[in-house]
C-alpha cells in the first residue's frame, strides 16, 4: 500500500489510530518545526498531539492546553522542547503575539490548535493538519504541507 500525498485524506479509525499518527509525526520533527492541527471541537487534534508527546519521551498523559493556553515541554522529559498551544480561547489575532511563541521557537516544537484564531497567514511555515469527522464514527486528517517538510511527508 502507498503512503497518502498531501491533500490526500488519511483515515483515522479510532483514538488509537490518532495517537499513533501522531507517535509517527514525533519521528520525523526537528527543532524550528511548526505543526497546526485544525479541525472542529473532539475531531482528534489533542490526541495526535498526545501521541507526539508521548513519542518524544513524555511519561503519562499530556493535559489539553485548553486553560493554560500555552503548555511547555523540556528537556528531559521529551527529546526536545515542545510548546503545546491551544488558541480556541482567543478572541483577537493580536493576542497571539503576546504568547511570545516564536521567542524560542528555533529550538524545539511548536504544535498550535486552533491556528485560525491566530489569523491568515499565521505560521506559513507549518505542516498544516485538517481533521474532519468521518460517517463511520472515525476522522479523516489531510495535510497541507509546506517546503520545509516535503522531504519528510508523507509519512
Amino acid at each position: 500500500m502507498s503512503a497518502p500525498a498531501e491533500g490526500a485524506a488519511i483515515p483515522l479509525a479510532d483514538t488509537d489510530a490518532t495517537l499513533a499518527f501522531g507517535a509517527r509525526l514525533a519521528a520525523i520533527v526537528r527543532p524550528g518545526d511548526v505543526i497546526t492541527l485544525a479541525g472542529p471541537l473532539g475531531a482528534g487534534k489533542t490526541s495526535i498531539a498526545r501521541g507526539l508527546l508521548a513519542a518524544l519521551g513524555l511519561a503519562g498523559e499530556a493535559p489539553s492546553p485548553s486553560f493554560a493556553i500555552v503548555q511547555p515541554y523540556d528537556v528531559p522529559e521529551v527529546r526536545l522542547p515542545v510548546w503545546h498551544v491551544d488558541l480556541y480561547r482567543l478572541d483577537d489575532p493580536a493576542e497571539v503575539e503576546e504568547l511570545g511563541l516564536e521567542d524560542d521557537r528555533g529550538d524545539g516544537l511548536l504544535i498550535v490548535e486552533w491556528p485560525d484564531r491566530a489569523g491568515p497567514g499565521a505560521w506559513p511555515d507549518a505542516l498544516a493538519i485538517t481533521l474532519a469527522m468521518a460517517p463511520d464514527g472515525g476522522r479523516c486528517l489531510t495535510a497541507a504541507v509546506p517546503p520545509a517538510w516535503s522531504a519528510r511527508w508523507p509519512i
